[in-house]
């Protein structure tokens, strides 16, 4: 006798299960055969049952693939990455009472300043959908696990794919045949909004834009345009990662400076038709790409998470200090410039006076994207015995308004 068997398995999350029985063919089922599928069904819920209870225990389970949603459409309206292939982003559906919370982060990865580095990128996951594989959510902002990500675990979570090469704000109509480049990131981000509007976004009751590393411009630039998409939202907030990169003074630098590549980026990108008129008036376009020139700006609630001696900081207003900082073997003018770079920074930063629209988390580990590397309880950053996870929650809930700035004066390793 032949008849349809199932297959048994499931894919848990905190509080999240999904079991599918689907037909995988037809054979010839004999009574043995019957009870070890039956077992083996058995157990699979048994081990669903038991697995909510050992996440006190590990953060690990919670790591998992998501595969890209390609935006066809967008090519219609010039929203291409650089080799012109359509824009992507990664989405994980909420759950429970977040099924109406939205986090929308947008990837860093660096910037291409001319023809040489952007062709390089556009054959990369960096310049073109076609090379990016599945995006691992794992264990930080992306978690799904309550424990280790208590107020966003059970959000809707999109990773916006990062693939224009100058922090989704260029915005250049030809194309030279010559390169066959494509300059439209500001475009990429229109069109994925307008997607995720659709899908959802649009009826939500809380909402997050985050940017890391490159991507933490962008996230302050459109703050307000973020908001001004969801008018029925009642909390709207916007937060940047190790990607406060200041101008510094210029006897202090000795890197070839961030001004330098600002203005490469926005020449061949056109990235000023992004930039507010309310700096590009004020100052040259490239120095509108510093967030300490453009966030008072900014109307919508913003978070800073930054550390002083963010490697890529460091790195290019210092030079190489990397291995005189790893090894605590910095000499004593090093210490200097380390210990002016933090003063920098700080004079720099929003205003504290109204924590309520500027919060902050300043931690002076010698690191860079700590969302990636420090929101997890095991490994998590502390200022003044607040986490990090703790302090930006509260913030973003109206608890506490957290602006807390470490006291050490130099890095630490």
């Amino acid at each position: 006798m032949y008849i349809l068997i199932g297959k048994c398995e499931f894919i848990l999350r905190h509080k999240k299960l999904t079991f599918f029985m689907f037909s995988v063919g037809t054979m010839v089922a004999t009574r043995s055969f019957k009870l070890v599928l039956l077992l083996l069904c058995s157990l699979t819920f048994l081990l669903a049952e038991s697995a909510p209870n050992q996440q006190k225990d590990t953060y690990n389970y919670d790591e998992y693939f998501v595969e890209k949603t390609i935006l066809k459409n967008a090519v219609s309206k010039g929203a291409v990455c650089l080799d012109g292939s359509p824009p992507a982003y990664y989405m994980d559906r909420g759950f429970e009472e977040g099924a109406q919370s939205w986090m929308i982060h947008l990837s860093g990865g660096g910037w291409c300043r001319d023809v040489r580095e952007c062709q390089n990128r556009s054959t990369t996951p960096f310049g073109s959908s076609k090379h990016m594989p599945p995006f691992k959510f794992r264990g930080h902002d992306f978690s799904n696990n309550k424990n280790a990500n208590p107020d966003l675990f059970n959000w809707n979570k999109v990773m916006v794919a990062y693939c224009d090469g100058v922090a989704f704000t260029g915005d250049v109509e030809t194309v030279d045949p010559a390169t066959n480049l494509y300059f439209r990131g500001a475009r990429i981000f229109s069109a994925v909004m307008e997607d995720l509007l659709a899908k959802g976004l649009k009826d939500d009751k809380n909402a997050l834009l985050i940017g890391s590393s490159a991507g933490a411009y962008p996230a302050m630039l459109y703050c307000d345009r973020f908001s001004k998409l969801l008018p029925n939202t009642p909390r709207i907030k916007c937060l940047t990662d190790s990607g406060y990169f200041i101008d510094v003074n210029k006897n202090l630098q000795k890197g070839k400076g961030f001004e330098t590549i600002y203005k490469a980026l926005v020449t061949l990108h056109g990235s000023a038709k992004a930039l507010p008129k309310s700096c590009t008036s004020r100052m040259k376009p490239e120095l509108c790409f510093f967030p300490q020139n453009m966030q008072q700006y900014i109307k919508t609630p913003l978070y800073t998470i930054m550390s002083p001696f963010d490697i890529v900081q460091v790195g290019t207003s210092l030079g190489d200090y990397y291995n005189a900082i790893k090894q605590n073997n910095c000499s004593a003018n090093q210490k200097k410039n380390l210990r002016e770079l933090r003063m920098e920074l700080l004079s720099k930063l929003p205003n504290a006076s109204d924590t309520k629209s500027r919060g902050a988390f300043i931690v002076s580990q010698f690191h860079h994207t700590r969302l990636q590397n420090y929101w997890k309880p095991q490994n998590v950053s502390v200022v003044n015995n607040v986490t990090m996870i703790k302090a930006f929650g509260d913030w973003y809930f109206d608890r506490q308004y957290y602006y807390l700035i470490h006291k050490h004066d130099l890095p630490i390793p």
